[in-house]
């Protein structure tokens, strides 16, 4: 019968200095399926290297090694994986159970690497604890466990995979005398009525008298071996179950959620820089839309469709006084072009008004009866005045909102009159008070018909703009040039200039687009710092966690897993991240709204997808990492860690 273990000439060699230290000399050694052998030797004997070797942990420097008939010694490290994971079992002198999962937990994990199905591996786990007297501690953590319970648990997590071979690294060295001899007892019953394979590495006697074979290692070689015991026939294992692709994927999830929630405060930390980040990011895209549409709202009381025309060649030009050629008629002609919705001329003039014992001062604008339409002014009592209101120079006025609160208190204006300046004037109706221009909403004003403004107060005809409005299927540019040119001809010059308050609206939203990209810049980069944040932890958190990957890696997980887990601990650290990151950033809104007047912050879809889809990425790319390098670890050297 084949030997399930044949070693030929097997060497290993460690860097040591400047020379090379040679832990193996030319081992050969078989063992046959079903034996119970123990390898004993000194402290620095190499037994452990010839145990990592026999648990396909470590490669040989040198020789030829064959597991069931496969060579061993010049696999990859995937293939090694696989037989650890088909083949082999392996019990530690230290337990090496992950602290955060329960005893059926830990036993399932190799399971897990294998593909068996939660069910399937959950009855197993559960019925392996039981044989084992554990069955009253299936949701025990390792820390609620007493050294012997540990230790069989282990021995369950060894044979959960059906695994022929077991290998005992010192398995009573961490047990006293009582716990020792049944942990003993368990493994001598694996052997005798199970048919496994059991290799003992220990250093005392006494535990080496249990088994059927006891080989002796010194300075790297075999120098006493007891002899080979008769085969047995090998034990029929289980097919490796099928990879189940998404089905792993949630594995690694789920025990990453545990990693995470075995390590609160570190993940918290972790996702901190992220929360921060995406918080930003939100809030001010909600900052900059909020603040662009209520540019537009403020803008919008002339409407984002008007032209406004002045006399003089701009503001502030001191010959516009002079010019006396703008004048209504040029707003009645106007009214006839195909593109005008409504035209009104304006005049104005500041006197103060007086009512019983009250004064104050305020700003009388002259307009027609169609200014309201061109300027988008809503009434909230009343009525405005008419065209015949206009050519008969009426007294009736509308007053707004701050002229009714500064003149008449508590009184309801309709009907009253009152005086500006030498001139009563009636109240017919109550407009909402504009929220642009200079004053802002404090202002007083009165609209009155510009042909009483002009004939009560300045004595003149001639009018200080026109405010017009074009058709919504107009383009802006061609009717401003539209009217340049008709006023031209009329005036036989130019003499006047205009406001396209289109342009303003554009001006001002591109302004204001461009400090919210220069802010979100910002945001981004705090995001960034996040992300860095994130995979410098991460690899603090690979450094913590250097023995669970080697305790992983024993049972069976390959390279691809562990940077699998890895990476998902990463894009969830930075998932959960992001969604507290809307959350606050919604809930920071609220209050802002609460406490912050008329202002309000509109929150953008996309900009919350974006974020989101910024804050997978970002664990994605600053995860790999640390993912990596806890899959490039030699399961060895983590295991010596522990």
């Amino acid at each position: 019968m084949e030997p399930i273990i044949r070693l030929s000439g097997i060497t290993r060699d460690y860097p040591s200095g400047d020379g090379v230290l040679h832990v193996l000399r030319g081992v050969d050694l078989t063992i046959a399926q079903g034996e119970f052998v123990a390898i004993i030797g000194a402290s620095g004997s190499g037994k452990s290297t010839l145990m990592n070797i026999l648990g396909c942990l470590d490669t040989p420097s040198g020789g030829s090694y064959r597991l069931d008939g496969k060579e061993v010694a010049k696999m990859e490290a995937a293939s090694r994986a696989a037989l650890r994971r088909e083949f082999l079992g392996f019990i530690f002198q230290h337990y090496h159970l992950l602290p955060e999962m329960t005893a059926l937990g830990n036993v399932e994990v190799p399971a897990i690497y294998r593909g068996m199905s939660p069910h399937a591996r959950h009855e197993k786990a559960a019925a392996l604890l039981g044989r084992l007297g554990m069955g009253d501690r299936l949701n025990h953590r390792p820390g609620q466990l007493s050294g012997g319970q540990q230790q069989r648990v282990s021995i369950a997590r060894a044979l959960v995979n059906d695994a022929r071979i077991i290998l005992a690294d010192e398995p009573t060295g961490a047990l006293d005398s009582r716990s020792g001899d049944e942990v003993l007892a368990i493994l001598e019953e694996l052997h005798r009525r199970d048919g496994r394979t059991v290799i003992i590495v220990t250093h005392d006697a006494k535990v080496a008298a249990r088994a059927n074979r006891i080989i002796e290692i010194a300075e790297g070689q075999v120098i006493a071996d007891s002899g080979l015991v008769q085969g047995r026939a090998a034990l029929v294992a289980q097919p490796p179950a099928a990879s189940p692709g998404i089905g792993q994927l949630a594995e690694a999830a789920r025990m990453a959620v545990l990693a995470m929630c075995a390590h609160k405060l570190r993940s918290f930390l972790t996702m901190l820089g992220i929360i921060i980040g995406i918080a930003s990011v939100v809030s001010v895209v909600a900052l900059g839309e909020g603040s662009r549409q209520q540019v537009l709202q403020n803008i919008s009381g002339l409407g984002t469709n008007t032209l406004q025309i002045f006399p003089g060649e701009n503001f502030g030009d001191m010959r516009s006084g002079r010019v006396t050629t703008l004048v209504s008629e040029d707003g009645v002609q106007l009214a006839r072009q195909p593109f005008v919705a409504s035209v009104s001329p304006t005049v104005s003039t500041s006197p103060t008004l007086r009512y019983g014992a009250t004064e104050a001062s305020a700003q009388i604008s002259g307009v027609s009866e169609q200014y309201f339409d061109v300027a988008g002014i809503t009434l909230t009592a009343g009525r405005a005045f008419d065209a015949n209101a206009v050519q008969q120079m009426s007294q009736d006025v509308v007053i707004d909102e701050n002229t009714r609160a500064a003149l008449f208190a508590d009184e309801d204006p309709l009907g009253k009159t009152f005086m500006a300046g030498q001139v009563p004037l009636r109240v017919i109706g109550i407009a909402k008070a504009r929220q642009n221009g200079p004053g802002g909403s404090t202002s007083l004003t009165i609209y009155a018909p510009y042909t009483t403004v002009q004939a009560r107060y300045l004595g003149t005809t001639i009018v200080s703009g026109l405010t017009l409005r074009v058709s919504d299927d107009t383009d802006m540019a061609l009717a401003q040039q539209s009217v340049t040119s008709f006023l031209t001809q009329r005036h036989g010059g130019k003499d006047f200039f205009i406001v396209n308050n289109d342009e303003i609206r554009q001006t001002i939203t591109s302004t204001t687009q461009t400090m919210t990209l220069l802010i979100a810049a910002i945001a981004v980069i705090s995001l960034l710092v996040g992300g860095i944040g994130v995979m410098n932890i991460m690899l603090v958190s690979v450094t913590e966690r250097i023995t669970e990957i080697g305790v992983r890696m024993a049972v069976g997980a390959r390279r691809s897993d562990i940077r699998a887990q890895f990476l998902i601990e990463a894009v969830l650290v930075c998932i959960i991240g992001g969604i507290a990151g809307v959350l606050f950033a919604l809930g920071s809104g609220q209050v802002f709204e609460r406490f912050g007047g008329d202002f309000t912050l509109v929150y953008s879809p996309l900009s919350i997808v974006a974020a989101m889809a910024s804050s997978c990425g970002i664990g994605l790319a600053f995860g790999y990492l640390p993912a990596a390098s806890a899959s490039r670890l030699d399961p060895v050297a983590a295991l010596a860690r522990g």
